[in-house]
C-alpha cells in the first residue's frame, strides 16, 4: 500500500437505528438500559436510546481496515468523546493518515479520525495504528 501524509480516508457513513443498538448489544453483552430501552434513556433525560461509545470505535475500526485492506490490523487506538450519539443519528467517520513508518517489514500508519453525527462532533482526534505486515 503506498499510503503517504496527509491522504485522506473514504469517508463511512451509517445510520444507527435501534435494531443496529440492539445488535451491538447483543454482540457485546452490553445491556445498559439507555442503548435500546427509549422510556429508561428518556426518564434519564436523553432524547432517545444511547449509542454505545464503544460501537462508534468499532466503525472507526472499520473505516480503517477497509481503506488498508485484508492484510492490515488495528493495533492500537485511543479516543475522547464530545457529544452524545443516539438511535436514528447517521454518523459519518472521516480520516487522514498522519504517519507512515516502516521496520522489520512491517508498515504502521498512523490515521487521525473522527466521527460526526449531523451538526455534532462526537468524536474528534481518534489515533488509530494499523500494521500491515509485508
Amino acid at each position: 500500500m503506498g499510503a503517504g501524509v496527509g491522504d485522506a480516508l473514504p469517508a463511512l457513513e451509517q445510520k444507527l437505528d435501534l435494531v443496529d443498538l440492539v445488535v451491538y448489544a447483543a454482540a457485546t453483552w452490553d445491556w445498559y438500559r439507555w442503548h435500546y430501552d427509549a422510556a429508561a434513556a428518556r426518564e434519564s433525560g436523553l432524547p432517545g436510546p444511547l449509542v454505545d461509545g464503544q460501537m462508534l470505535g468499532a466503525l472507526l475500526a472499520r473505516q480503517a481496515l477497509e481503506w488498508a485492506g485484508p492484510q492490515a490490523r488495528v493495533k492500537r487506538m485511543s479516543f475522547r468523546f464530545a457529544a452524545m450519539v443516539f438511535a436514528g443519528d447517521t454518523v459519518r467517520c472521516e480520516g487522514e493518515v498522519t504517519k507512515v513508518a516502516d521496520a522489520a517489514g512491517i508498515t504502521t500508519i498512523t490515521l487521525t479520525q473522527r466521527v460526526r453525527a449531523g451538526d455534532r462532533i462526537a468524536i474528534d482526534g481518534a489515533v488509530t495504528d494499523i500494521e500491515i505486515a509485508g
